[in-house]
């Protein structure tokens, strides 16, 4: 690899604002903020919107798409028409 051409890759806490879940990681991302981790340091911390612990797939929370439902929807709505 060139020397300092790539950006400082540290420890960086990702933290989950809607599950109330973090975790400590490395990465190249930074900020500004600043968070006490459970081993007494400070470390930078990146807000995220959707983690493994709030993902739907994850949580199994997740909806079942019915495919054969959308496709009789749509031949009701616009009819099986003529195949070309």
């Amino acid at each position: 690899m060139k020397t300092g051409i790539h950006p400082p890759y540290g420890p960086v806490v990702f933290r989950d604002r809607a599950a109330g879940f973090a975790f400590l990681t490395r990465s190249t991302m930074t900020s500004e903020r600043t968070v006490e981790w459970e081993d007494g340091r400070t470390y930078p911390v990146v807000d995220v919107e959707i983690s493994s612990a709030s993902h739907p797939f994850y949580t199994g929370t997740a909806r079942v798409v019915d495919a054969a439902g959308r496709v009789e929807r749509f031949e009701r709505r616009y009819g099986r028409g003529a195949r070309r």
